[in-house]
């Protein structure tokens, strides 16, 4: 009986670590997928990404509350809170079309720019970019980090089989991970749109002399993927408080998901991801969370002496 029990206890933990591993993935995923299509696509190597991110979850916590404010310039200037109290529901559905925009923006302002430019110049202007929109944010709503509420239908615990009680909003990160993944991959591999983005990354070229454009196909792939950094800062703000360093935090781990995974490659994003995120759980869990970093950049190392091109990239992906 003794090890019956044993045995369930085991599976409960090793199950629990597993959720929270997907839940902290899923926030990876959704950031790498938005870079893979934009580097695998655009070959364009955006470190604003992480700014996006940040934007989303501040947005975020405008749309859905009152946010008080103790320091900061708006502080300095007598505005007490910020906010206008639409709920979570509207987030989720106005902070990606809003980075969207942001997105189109950022690709015909910035980044076209620079597509012929090398790396480290696209590095730096983006860099750039990120520590503006960073310490702009800083100066107008202060450095404290500021609570981002769980949505009330999604708050509190849930009973699952073995596992026993588990964060519902967890549950519902891994859930919409999932749905907004599944539905890029589809429209990047099962329309003609996605034909068109694939066929001129392999010959941009040969499809211009067919007639076809590829400056808006261009266009939406970077306003997709800023869309999906700003959705991962509505969801991931509930899990920790938001200030103006989780963009640069969450910039790197996410960087190394797409390279782990493969360039352009929105499958190996989704298992790199989830390969990271497992792993800095069982860090944590089991009582070496120093570690938790060292960890994730020592698989990346591990992986890419193996696999320089990635766990399902190609050779084509890093000539």
């Amino acid at each position: 009986m003794r090890w019956g029990e044993s045995g369930v206890t085991l599976l409960a933990d090793i199950l629990t670590i597993l959720l929270n591993g997907l839940q902290q993935g899923a926030i990876y995923v959704l950031l790498a997928v938005g870079l893979s299509i934009i580097l695998g696509t655009l070959k364009f190597v955006n470190f604003a990404h992480g700014a996006l991110y940040l934007l989303g979850a501040y947005l975020g916590l405008f749309i859905t509350g009152q946010v008080p404010l103790n320091n900061g310039q708006l502080a300095e200037w007598g505005i007490q809170s910020y906010g206008i109290g639409l709920g979570f529901i509207a987030a989720l559905i106005i902070v990606p079309i809003v980075v969207f925009v942001i997105g189109l923006l950022m690709e015909r302002f910035v980044a076209q720019a620079f597509y012929d430019r090398p790396d480290t110049d696209q590095i730096l202007v983006t860099f750039g970019l990120a520590i503006i929109v960073q310490e702009l944010l800083r100066a107008l709503l202060g450095g404290s980090s500021q609570p981002f509420p769980q949505p009330s239908w999604a708050s509190g615990p849930i009973a699952l089989p073995v596992v026993g009680n588990f964060p519902r909003w967890r549950l519902g990160v891994i859930a919409i991970t999932a749905v907004l993944v599944l539905g890029v991959y589809g429209l990047v591999e099962y329309t003609d749109f996605g034909l068109i983005v694939q066929a001129g990354t392999l010959d941009g070229e040969m499809v211009r002399l067919l007639g076809i454009k590829l400056s808006r196909p261009y266009l939406v792939v970077f306003g997709i993927g800023a869309a999906l950094a700003g959705v991962a800062g509505v969801v991931g703000g509930p899990l920790a408080n938001v200030n103006p360093n989780i963009g640069t935090e969450q910039l790197v781990p996410a960087f190394l998901t797409v390279v782990i995974g493969g360039v352009g490659k929105i499958e190996g994003a989704v298992v790199a991801g989830l390969m990271l995120g497992t792993l800095q759980v069982l860090l944590i869990q089991t009582g070496y969370a120093a570690w938790s970093q060292v960890g994730i950049y020592a698989l990346a190392a591990i992986i890419l002496l193996v696999r320089p091109q990635g766990l399902l990239g190609s050779e084509v992906d890093v000539s």
